[in-house]
């Protein structure tokens, strides 16, 4: 490999230096660095992060690669200046076995754009019954160590309690889909005013929140990890809140989505803002904002959740639920972190890289970016404004809530392992 020199970055958003990559490291980092034959990426004004990690995407293949493959996906990842990414179990077939797994992990080693880490199914099918092969999971290539039945809720206590067991063996984490499946049958949107002006069914918070305070309980009582998916209401970061101050190991995602988008949206009956969980008021939003800000929530998740055309653009009843996500990540985190003041550039490394990774024990990954550290790298311009055009999506899917409206930011370059995979702006 070349050595490549990107000179006059703000590392983190502080210091201006200079980075030099030789081969799949970082050789240097200082100023008024030179390397003879070196490519030189002029980087004034350019932040530079570690390459992000997304504890959350959906990959979709097996068995629906109508909606997204590893390719596919993994170059949309990339786009949006990811490195890593840990691929949702709820494929055709269902991730439950080390042979499903390993597809998915082989298919990511293929494509070369990004790092893809299967998540094993915690049951059979998703079906809530039988835990799934999860030691056999974690053993494989693959080398599982989250697992979930993402898109359904391990609602059984007593398989929730076996699982957490289970994982911990190895020092694994089961990422839970927080939804009393009772309290939501025939829900369409967020219980509250907007879906009693709609007349749709709704979607109450405590749905959310009882699962939460249960498993909470559980991984104490355990003395396991647990992971809370897509977290959404204020009620919700409360318990997080009192659960982190007990000393209670869990973590907890905010998906991209949820920090910009209302309730007040499903008025327009447009079908790309359903999404499970469903969007919530401004003042849940808000909440997930200063949690995110304060480490309540540890984490931004995208839940890159791709569906063809035609699952979307249908009534709102039988649309799907889900938002691409990777390639807006970065640039709805600026818009409502960042440009408010809530997070600096060092805070959202913390929550898109470094957290992540250690949650998912994604091995060189969430590193700081130091010689001798793996070359996972992305430089973000950060004046940038532009307007969302979903044709330019490197994902096979376009049923993104942002289409035609501006936002800031833009990836240049992405490195994976000292490779780039992105080059001004365009995938290499």
């Amino acid at each position: 490999m070349s050595k490549i020199l990107i000179r006059g970055a703000q590392v983190l958003g502080g210091a201006v230096q200079d980075v030099l990559i030789d081969g799949e490291t970082i050789a240097e980092v200082g100023t008024g660095l030179s390397a003879e034959g070196a490519t030189v990426i002029e980087a004034d004004g350019q932040i530079l992060l570690p390459g992000l990690v997304d504890l959350h995407t959906h990959l979709r293949e097996p068995g629906r690669e109508d909606s997204e493959t590893v390719l596919t996906g993994t170059r949309a990842a990339a786009s949006g200046g990811f490195t890593a990414v840990f691929a949702m179990a709820n494929t055709h077939p269902v991730a439950d076995t080390a042979g499903v797994v390993e597809q998915v992990y082989r298919l990511g080693k293929e494509s070369g754009y990004c790092d893809v880490q299967p998540i094993g199914a915690v049951t059979v099918g998703l079906e809530g019954k039988k835990l799934a092969e999860l030691g056999a999971m974690h053993d494989s290539a693959a080398g599982v160590t989250v697992f979930s039945d993402d898109g359904k809720c391990v609602d059984d206590a007593v398989i929730m309690r076996r699982a957490l067991e289970y994982v911990k063996a190895f020092d694994g984490v089961v990422a839970q889909h927080a939804q009393e499946p009772r309290l939501t049958e025939g829900a369409q949107m967020n219980e509250g005013i907007v879906s009693a002006e709609l007349g749709l069914g709704g979607w109450p918070a405590v749905a959310e929140e009882s699962i939460i305070a249960r498993d909470v309980l559980l991984a104490e009582h355990v003395g396991s990890r647990v992971h809370i998916c897509h977290l959404s209401t204020a009620g919700s970061v409360e318990i997080v809140r009192w659960a982190k101050s007990r000393g209670i190991d869990v973590t907890a995602e905010v998906t991209p989505h949820h920090l910009l988008l209302t309730d007040e949206m499903v008025r327009s009956y447009n079908p790309v803002y359903k999404v499970n969980p469903p969007l919530r008021t401004e003042k849940d939003v808000l909440a997930l904002r200063e949690a995110l800000a304060d480490g309540t929530i540890d984490i931004v998740a995208t839940d890159h959740a791709p569906h063809p055309h035609e699952d979307k653009d249908c009534e709102w009843a039988a649309a799907a639920m889900g938002m691409v996500g990777l390639e807006t990540a970065l640039s709805v985190v600026q818009r409502t972190m960042v440009e408010t003041g809530l997070l600096d550039w060092a805070g959202v490394a913390d929550r898109m890289s470094f957290a992540p990774a250690r949650i998912g024990r994604a091995t060189g990954h969430g590193r700081p970016v130091s010689a001798g550290e793996p070359a996972n790298l992305t430089l973000v311009d950060p004046a940038y404004r532009g307007v969302v055009d979903p044709a330019d999506f490197a994902s096979r899917s376009r049923n993104t809530p942002y289409e035609g409206r501006e936002l800031p930011g833009r990836v240049t370059h992405t490195f994976l392992r000292g490779r780039a995979t992105v080059v001004d702006g365009k995938l290499a």
